[in-house]
């Protein structure tokens, strides 16, 4: 999936905070491509740069027009985002299966989210080739209009991900079984000095509950020694 194919257009938009905080989500998802259609508040607006953070690149490359008709102009796939089920003859797409065809597309693609207090307009939805329909609670279905796109952002982001794979960042080396017997054999032994094993016949069951509770996930040596130390200084006090 090339993201560089897709862009975010907001039709209408009220709240210039809603355009930065987009902007912002974009950047997060690897989106770059933002337009504007004839937002309520002027354009350039100092809110929509203030909360774009460091997505203020987008905001300046932002694309306004005066309506949907000359914004879709150039793109072969329009998907129009909306909450509610309208009696309109289009393709309606979950979010899940949206991505799917857009994964498959090498051609230019774009999705258009509505103003804040109402939605796209039918003559909006019109203008596309299909409807996206985002999954939630039947309930309360209007997102924010960030929101909105953050969700979208983000599984178009995940999709055009090989694989996700993060390295561990501790370095340690697992402890090996003859120190956790070790580590376990100190335990016990002070465990019995203090006098935990109470009453006897339920001594055997006891160590094993406590073995099981630091075998359920390896250990690091670096884990291993701070609990050592954990204990040893209980025994000093």
């Amino acid at each position: 999936m090339n993201l560089k194919n897709i862009s975010i257009i907001l039709v209408k938009p009220q709240i210039g905070e809603n355009i930065g905080a987009t902007a912002r989500v974009m950047k997060n998802f690897g989106l770059s491509n933002l337009s504007i259609v004839s937002p309520k508040e002027k354009w350039p607006n100092r809110k929509a740069m203030y909360t774009s953070v460091k997505a203020i690149d987008i905001i300046h490359n932002t694309k306004v027009f005066d309506n949907t008709e000359q914004a879709l102009k150039k793109y072969d796939i329009v998907f129009a985002t909306s909450a509610r089920i309208r009696n309109i003859n289009k393709k309606i797409f979950s979010l899940e299966e949206a991505i799917t065809v857009i994964k498959k597309s090498k051609k230019k693609i774009a999705i258009l989210f509505g103003p804040e207090n109402s939605g796209l307009s039918n003559e909006d939805l019109i203008s596309a080739n299909y409807l996206l329909k985002i999954p939630s609670n039947p309930k309360y279905e209007s997102l924010n209009l960030s929101h909105a796109v953050s969700v979208v952002a983000y599984s178009l982001y995940v999709s055009s991900l090989k694989k996700i794979k993060y390295e561990n960042t501790d370095k340690s080396e697992i402890a090996s079984q003859k120190d956790l017997f070790k580590f376990y054999d100190f335990l016990i032994g002070n465990l019995e000095k203090t006098g935990f094993f109470r009453p006897k016949e339920k001594k055997t069951f006891m160590i094993k509950s406590i073995k099981n509770i630091f075998a359920k996930q390896p250990l690091t040596t670096r884990e291993l020694r701070t609990l050592m130390g954990i204990f040893s200084s209980f025994r000093k006090y």
